[in-house]
C-alpha cells in the first residue's frame, strides 16, 4: 500500500493548522529540504493571516474547506517552480517588506550591497538626492530612504507597474514623501549635474543566457528586467554617459552586476570618465557591485 501524499492531508475532515503545516513541509521537502518548513509557515501564514506566533500557538486551530483549498492551489503553483516570494506577493528585504508585481524582480539578498554602497558614503545626518534606475518594486529606492531620513529619492522605470509597485511599497514604508516617480530609460530625462548619487539593478543577462537561468528567474521575473542584450552590458553602455550628465562633481553610481562582469563594466564606465571604480563582494564573496565616481572640481 502506497504512502499517502502530503498534499492529499489538505482535503482530510477536521484539518488544522498544525496538520497543514506538516502537510505542506513534506510535500515542499521533495524540492528543497532546508526551505521546506520556512515556506510552509510563509504559505499558510498568508492564507490565513497569521504571523509566527499565530502559526505556533495557534496549531489547532481549524482550517476551513476553502482555505485549505486555497492552499493546495498555491501549493502546486510552488511545486511547479514558482517563487514562495510570488505566491505570498511580498518579499523581504533589508529589513523592510516590499509588495511585488509581475513588472517586478523579486528583490534578492546580493543586491542589499548596492544600499550598503550608499549607506557607507552618505552619513544619517547627510542631505542628498539620489536616483534610482530601473526601479523595479522600489527596494533599493525605500531602503536607502528608510535608512537616511534627510535623502531624496527619484525612482526611474521604463514600465508605469513597476512605478505604481514602487510608490506603493514607498508608501507602506513610510517615505513616500521623500520621493519622486518619474517615467523613463535609465537617466535620459535626469536634470544635469541634480543629483548626489545615481544606482541601479539593471538588466545584466545575456540574451542567449536567459533560456538556461532557474525556472524560478526564467519563467516568472519579468524579461525586461533581465534581458542585457546580447553580451548583458547594454543596461550599462546606455546609463553611464547619462549618469555622468546627471551627477555632480564628485557624484556616486553604484550598479549590480553579473559576477563575472567586473572588468567589463568597469571599462565601460572608465570610457566615460568615471573615477575611483571599484568592485564589491556579495555575501558569497563574488563581484556584484561596481561603485565610481565623476570627477570632482580641480584645486586651485
Amino acid at each position: 500500500m502506497s504512502a499517502e501524499p502530503p498534499l492529499d492531508r489538505l482535503g482530510r475532515p477536521g484539518l488544522d493548522v498544525a496538520g497543514a503545516t506538516r502537510a505542506l513541509r513534506d510535500a515542499f521537502a521533495m524540492c528543497d529540504p532546508e526551505a521546506a518548513r520556512h515556506e510552509a509557515r510563509l504559505l499558510i501564514g498568508h492564507v490565513l493571516d497569521l504571523d509566527l506566533t499565530g502559526l505556533i500557538l495557534g496549531g489547532d486551530r481549524p482550517v476551513a474547506p476553502d482555505d485549505a483549498a486555497r492552499l493546495l492551489a498555491l501549493a502546486h503553483r510552488r511545486l511547479a517552480g514558482e517563487p514562495i516570494d510570488r505566491l505570498i506577493g511580498t518579499a523581504g528585504f533589508h529589513g523592510l517588506d516590499f509588495a511585488l508585481s509581475p513588472a517586478t524582480l523579486v528583490p534578492r539578498p546580493d543586491t542589499e550591497t548596492v544600499v550598503d554602497a550608499v549607506l557607507a558614503r552618505f552619513a544619517p545626518e547627510d542631505a542628498f538626492v539620489f536616483a534610482d534606475l530601473g526601479v523595479g518594486s522600489g527596494a533599493i529606492l525605500v531602503s536607502i530612504l528608510a535608512e537616511r531620513p534627510h535623502a531624496f529619492g527619484v525612482a526611474v522605470d521604463l514600465s508605469i507597474e513597476a512605478l505604481a509597485t514602487a510608490h506603493r511599497n514607498a508608501v507602506a514604508n513610510g517615505v513616500v514623501e521623500r520621493a519622486a516617480f518619474l517615467a523613463g530609460s535609465y537617466a535620459e530625462a535626469l536634470a544635469p549635474a541634480a543629483f548626489d548619487a545615481i544606482v541601479s539593478n539593471p538588466p545584466y543577462i545575456a540574451t542567449a543566457e536567459i533560456d538556461t537561468l532557474d525556472a524560478e528567474v526564467r519563467l516568472h521575473d519579468p524579461r525586461l528586467a533581465l534581458d542585457g542584450g546580447a553580451d548583458g552590458l547594454d543596461a550599462y553602455r546606455a546609463l553611464a554617459p547619462q549618469a555622468a550628465s546627471a551627477l555632480v562633481p564628485g557624484g556616486l553610481l553604484a550598479v549590480e552586476i553579473g559576477w563575472r562582469q567586473g572588468a567589463d563594466v568597469l571599462s565601460v564606465l572608465a570610457a566615460d570618465g568615471f573615477e575611483d571604480l571599484r568592485l564589491l563582494p556579495d555575501l558569497a564573496g563574488r563581484d556584484r557591485v561596481v561603485t565610481a565616481r565623476t570627477p570632482a572640481p580641480a584645486r586651485r
